[in-house]
């Protein structure tokens, strides 16, 4: 079994990934699943595929519930800096930004039933017994989930008109410009950087126009970030954030920071 576990070691961390929002944490549910895997009696396993998923959902259910209480961190989307990463969108939506921002609010057993079915097509039937739930009880638990999930704010618009919001937005920031900011954000845009959150078209340009304060001292780098485009910037060659963008009919929805040093070596290639 333990060579079974190496064969779907990139499926099953890709399940922890989903489940936990965190590239670290997700490493740290594999490390304890494979223990785990070693020491148990796998002579009357049917499905070793299933098993090992079911294994590691156990461990990150646990991490969950025991997390619930500690502040909001940006979990960890999939960063993609190359120049055309047009063909990464595709593959990269399900997982993107937004969508993980929306699993972080689920209760832990929400997040289970919807990940393990709806991203991995495992039956109810073996999802149930995971979270000491019927079938049915589990259905409606990641029928909840998936309407939230499906109301999160998606960008609408291709990746060359969401590029072209990303460089009106940076063209309004370096100019100080605050009506040209103003113009190109929605209405009711959010901003998150962490735990803060800042919502409002105004609000968020106020804050928006600090980015002229560092502008003729950082490199961008236009990216795909959690399958949205955005930029990751660096200054003195520094690695200093990245930004993600939700475009709606042209305008941005939502724009999500990540600064953390430690987080952002751990994803962008």
């Amino acid at each position: 079994m333990i060579a079974q576990f190496e064969q779907e070691r990139s499926r099953l961390r890709a399940v922890a990934h989903r489940m936990l929002g965190s590239f670290a944490e997700a490493d740290d549910a594999l490390q304890e699943a494979w223990l785990r895997v070693q020491r148990a009696d796998t002579g009357e396993v049917v499905n070793p595929q299933g098993w090992l998923t079911t294994v590691v959902a156990r461990v990150c259910l646990t991490m969950l519930r025991d997390r619930r209480e500690h502040a909001f961190e940006m979990p960890d989307p999939v960063i993609d800096a190359a120049e055309e990463p047009e063909q990464q969108a595709v593959a990269n939506d399900q997982v993107g930004l937004a969508m993980l921002i929306v699993l972080d609010t689920l209760k832990p057993d929400e997040r289970l039933a919807f990940v393990l079915h709806d991203m991995f097509a495992v039956p109810f039937d073996d999802i149930a017994p995971l979270i000491d739930k019927t079938p049915v009880a589990t259905r409606q638990l990641a029928s909840r989930a998936r309407k939230r999930v499906q109301e999160r704010p998606r960008s609408n618009v291709d990746l060359p008109k969401q590029r072209a919001a990303v460089n009106a937005f940076l063209k309004a920031s370096r100019e100080g410009d605050l009506e040209g900011l103003v113009s190109v954000l929605h209405p009711d845009v959010v901003l998150r950087a962490g735990a803060l959150e800042v919502i409002g078209a105004r609000a968020v340009a106020g804050r928006a126009s600090t980015f002229r304060r560092f502008a003729t001292t950082v490199e961008i780098r236009f990216a795909l970030i959690g399958g949205e485009a955005g930029f990751v910037t660096s200054v003195d060659g520094v690695l200093f954030s990245a930004m993600a963008f939700t475009v709606r009919d042209g305008q941005i929805a939502a724009i999500h920071v990540i600064q953390d040093r430690e987080q952002l070596a751990r994803l962008v290639a």
